[in-house]
């Protein structure tokens, strides 16, 4: 179609409009200039000489809406910007059906699809599953998100005509175990999992899921928010290649299951346990994981110093502890003390309302001296000793934040001097901290990123990771702490959420967990409370 110009043949603005350096803003520079050269006439036609496989390396540097325009220059540029697109992500509504065909016949090189539908809709059925499958059989990640009408037959007949996958990744879908059980049996490269949840799989199902084939590739499960996640397993016990496993909100004692995982040779590197039913007895079985690296362990109030303590002893090679007591005041410092004996190579902690004392964070200080990340949130014993420790002993530190802690001026100021190489600290909600500190700080120490809000009343997603990418890099969101909720508003949080049958521990579990639907019940107590004057330090 006469696309004219290479880079020789630019008009004079191009290098003044776009004086840039980015890839992607360069590319889509040349593309627009390329039009603007088209209609003018003028310049040399280079474009149409580039192979395809230059063309395509191009489209790689382009955002989506970018490669959109130019696939709109030529049918030339319109098959090699569907040819090279190796990711999809699709609106998986009833009415996708009939354009199946077409979509996929230009965009036949699909590797990673996402299918996603809104709860307001009617989402796809099983025989547009079926007909996507077919025309990528080469698939290797999908995503379905609100995907209710797929059943475990269009899921079945999906694993046998893409036994390439390698990521499978479910939330908000209602097919069950038999569904699940094919993917496992169909897809023998599958090395992640994450179900999010499947309400297919109920709580008085029979099957059990997995191991099957993928049991020897797989090498990350993750499960949030599963009534009957104990389903799995099979297949969590099977999976003798497993690196990372994350449960999360899941409902029932998980105790039995890391047992019997313990029992047997095992890789793990990574475990995550989020508000989750499991006491000591758990910690004590992934003592046993002698390789892992990174332990969460979120809002279980069962778990105690013990199972830290065992924990530190065996795993050695820890880098990476988040703790969120939840103020039960069942790990303290013991526990901490225990992680400063034994992990030598810790590089980030954080602590969610856990109160530990001078004692545990001066030998935290003094042994791990490969600390880089620290977080201290809600908690009750840090004050401006406790700050003024770890400035003077924590010379790695690079990151540092702190939350809801009664520390004050005094003790933030110790960073003037201290921890030499820290490059960034941040303090919330410490209302004994004043915004003239934060002023001197700055000055004081150039390089030094300061971020202080004193004024945050509003509960918000904990930022505690203090790592590069935050939490995202495990993972793992911690919800809004909240001190104190008023009595009749957890008693209709705990009514609402309680099962018609209560069964000891399970009962108080499902209560807690009732905190799932309660989110935004939670943030409004807060928010009143604190427009009320209230003294609590969060």
């Amino acid at each position: 179609m006469g696309q004219s110009s290479s880079i020789h043949g630019l008009s004079p603005g191009l290098t003044h409009r776009h004086g840039h350096t980015n890839p992607s803003h360069h590319c889509s520079a040349v593309a627009s200039e390329i039009l603007y050269l088209e209609d003018s006439g003028c310049g040399e036609d280079y474009i149409s000489e580039l192979p395809d496989e230059c063309l395509a390396s191009i489209f790689q540097f382009l955002s989506s809406g970018d490669r959109k325009i130019c696939s709109l220059v030529s049918r030339r540029w319109m098959r090699v910007e569907g040819q090279s697109r190796h990711r999809l992500a699709l609106s998986a509504h009833s009415d996708l059906l009939p354009l199946v065909p077409s979509l996929f016949s230009r965009f036949d090189a699909v590797t990673k699809l996402a299918l996603r539908c809104d709860r307001r809709s009617v989402s796809i059925e099983d025989d547009a599953l079926v007909l996507i499958s077919l025309r990528c059989r080469n698939l290797t990640r999908l995503k379905l998100r609100g995907c209710r009408e797929l059943t475990e037959v269009g899921m079945a007949a999906f694993a046998k005509n893409c036994k390439s996958l390698k990521k499978l990744s479910c939330g908000s879908c209602m097919f069950g175990v038999k569904g699940m059980n094919a993917v496992l049996d169909n897809c023998s490269a599958l090395e992640e999992l994450s179900v999010k949840r499947l309400r297919g799989i109920n709580d008085g199902a029979a099957e059990q899921i997995g191991p099957g084939l993928a049991a020897s590739s797989l090498k990350t499960i993750c499960l949030k928010e599963l009534y009957n996640g104990q389903s799995f397993g099979p297949l969590i016990i099977g999976a003798k290649n497993l690196r990372s496993l994350k449960l999360l909100r899941c409902l029932g004692d998980w105790d039995r299951i890391l047992e019997m995982v313990a029992n047997r040779k095992n890789s793990l590197v990574e475990i995550h346990l989020e508000r989750l039913q499991v006491t000591d007895a758990g910690l004590m079985a992934i003592s046993k994981f002698t390789d892992l690296e990174i332990l969460h362990l979120v809002k279980t109030p069962e778990c105690t110093n013990l199972g830290i303590v065992s924990v530190a002893e065996h795993c050695k090679l820890l880098r990476k502890v988040h703790i969120d007591g939840w103020r039960t005041n069942r790990i303290g410092n013991d526990g901490l003390i225990a992680i400063a004996k034994n992990c030598g190579n810790l590089q980030e902690l954080v602590l969610i309302g856990v109160n530990p004392s001078s004692i545990s964070l001066e030998s935290l200080a003094t042994n791990c001296q490969k600390l880089e990340r620290l977080a201290l949130c809600g908690s009750e014993t840090i004050g401006d000793a406790e700050i003024s420790c770890i400035a003077a002993k924590c010379m790695a530190l690079k990151k540092l934040c702190i939350k809801g802690c009664p520390v004050s001026d005094q003790g933030i100021e110790s960073f003037a001097w201290g921890c030499p190489n820290l490059i960034k600290i941040k303090v919330k909600k410490c209302r004994g901290v004043t915004s003239d500190l934060a002023d001197w700080l700055r000055v004081r120490r150039g390089s030094l990123v300061v971020n202080l809000d004193v004024c945050e009343v509003e509960a918000d997603v904990l930022d505690a990771s203090a790592s590069d990418g935050g939490a995202q890099d495990d993972g793992v969101e911690f919800p809004p702490m909240v001190s104190q909720v008023s009595a009749a508003a957890a008693a209709a949080a705990v009514v609402e959420a309680a099962p018609s049958r209560s069964n000891g521990r399970m009962s108080f579990f499902k209560s807690r967990f009732g905190l799932f639907g309660g989110r935004s019940l939670a943030a409004c107590a807060f928010r009143l409370r604190s427009n009320t004057g209230s003294n609590d330090s969060l």
